[in-house]
């Protein structure tokens, strides 16, 4: 029998956590005198309560660690626990939001997708558009927890490789666990804090600086206007565009640059993928703008490196409408959102180390077929990799194409056009933001969408967030047999 205190346990205490989170936006509008404040203190009671209440009743189960059923447990029931927590204010607030859309825009908050059914951002409270910079921003660091101690552990989409990475990469011995948690936090607010302060010294104001710093390090995508970052267009574009770069890195390679290793980052495989495959798209993009349509050079290249890195980092940023960008530029944008960043970062989608090992074993694949008795070891970073973690990923890639398959007619389905429904599907399942097309496109959002859609939509976004095995795994009937 699956023992669920120690599960209920560690979710009472987040929710317990995410209620005492709802302070700030409290405090905001209480000093903005909108008269908002009383819903985030409603909120912050409500879910404190409940959460607090889980947590003591479960506190008897408590035990050294979780087994690896609970752990799986755990790692889905919390994405879905916390959105509905996160919702109760956007319910009671000033959006007055259905719980439907409620829960859509907390879901995309917590996964880091981006998506937002709320309209009229420009005149929003304060306080909400804080709450929803504070859910993607807590979502990120709960993504970077979450894909450096429990993914590697579950052995899900290849991740197993990277099981001893956050302890002992090329040689350099890391710190233990809370060591390396406390130093990840450490990086996470302080690449926030810089952030921050490079926005606002480059025009933004304080209030605009810190939630668009949230969400930029989150690389959520949130923002406090329906322009998006277009409201900013100019050269803090190339400041947010390094920002989402670095928040898509390793976190582990922070931790072991400050530790006195800084060679790990600069050999790390990943990064050079990373920053080449970037680097080539941002150049594609910039010469189509400069050659085949009305920008300048600086606007070519600024335009090409924001929205493209917006996109591949899964941040889902939009400075422009590249929907008017003409259609090879648009296909170039909806493959670069299923590439994504380097695994153990805020970034999402596939990640560059699944395309690098699938190359790899391709081209292992070629060389058996032209040298039959040849011995061939697909090695990553130097590595030999186990046939275990090739199918693992060869699995993943698997799932992923069936799951956007599934999401995307599921979404036809409910009515949605084609184009719609296949950019939703992608969107909400590599957690990257705005789809294609005039709807859902990066000049509209989504609350236009169908009741059953957004529910589709959220699902996926959860799937996607955690890799898709993490969930199906649960959804197994020997999973629950033990």
């Amino acid at each position: 029998m699956l023992d669920l205190r120690p599960v209920g346990y560690v979710i009472g205490l987040l929710v317990v956590i995410l209620g005492a989170m709802m302070v700030f936006p409290l405090l905001v509008d209480l000093l903005d005198g909108r008269g908002e404040w009383h819903v985030f203190l409603e909120s912050a009671v409500f879910t404190i309560l409940v959460g607090g209440l889980l947590a003591l009743s479960c506190a008897n189960g408590v035990k050294e660690g979780l087994s690896i059923r609970q752990t799986f447990l755990l790692t889905t029931t919390v994405w879905l626990a916390l959105p509905l927590f996160g919702a109760v204010p956007l319910m009671l607030g000033a959006t007055e939001l259905r719980f439907v859309d409620a829960f859509f825009e907390a879901m995309s908050g917590l996964t880091t997708t981006g998506s937002t059914v709320i309209s009229g951002l420009d005149d929003l409270p304060r306080g909400l558009l804080l709450w929803r910079g504070i859910l993607q921003w807590l979502g990120g660091i709960g993504i970077i927890v979450v894909a450096m101690v429990f993914l590697p552990e579950l052995r899900v989409g290849g991740m197993q490789i990277f099981k001893s990475e956050s302890f002992d990469t090329f040689g350099k011995i890391l710190p233990r666990a809370q060591a390396i948690a406390k130093q990840i936090s450490l990086i996470y607010v302080s690449l926030t804090l810089v952030c921050m302060l490079v926005y606002m010294v480059m025009g933004m104001g304080p209030f605009d600086a810190l939630v668009h710093s949230m969400t930029t390090i989150a690389t959520g995508g949130f923002a406090n206007y329906d322009a998006s970052f277009g409201a900013f267009a100019g050269p803090v574009e190339y400041a947010a565009s390094v920002f989402m770069i670095l928040a898509a890195l390793p976190f582990v390679r922070y931790v072991q640059l400050i530790n006195g290793h800084g060679t790990p980052m600069l050999l790390d495989s990943q990064i050079r993928g990373f920053m080449m495959t970037l680097g080539l798209l941002v150049a594609i993009a910039a010469g189509v703008l400069y050659y085949a349509r009305p920008h300048g050079g600086e606007e070519a290249l600024r335009s090409a490196l924001f929205n493209i890195t917006s996109i591949m980092s899964g941040t889902g940023y939009a400075s422009a409408d590249y929907m008017q960008w003409g259609s090879f530029l648009v296909m170039i944008f909806f493959f670069t959102g299923l590439i994504g960043g380097c695994a153990g970062s805020t970034a999402c989608s596939v990640k560059i180390f699944r395309y690098q090992l699938l190359f790899a074993s391709i081209r292992n694949q070629i060389q058996r077929i032209r040298s039959p008795h040849g011995v061939f070891i697909t090695r990553y970073d130097g590595r030999p990799v186990d046939a275990e973690v090739l199918s693992s990923v060869i699995s993943f890639f698997m799932f992923f194409v069936v799951t956007l398959g599934v999401v995307a007619w599921a979404l036809a389905l409910t009515g949605l056009d084609f184009v719609t429904a296949v950019s939703g599907a992608a969107t909400a399942v590599a957690n990257i933001g705005p789809g294609l097309g005039d709807t859902i496109g990066p000049a509209g959002n989504f609350s236009t969408l169908n009741d059953p859609a957004k529910w589709i939509l959220s699902a996926a976004m959860l799937i996607g967030r955690l890799e898709l095995m993490a969930v199906y795994a649960i959804l197994t009937v020997r999973f629950w047999r033990g």
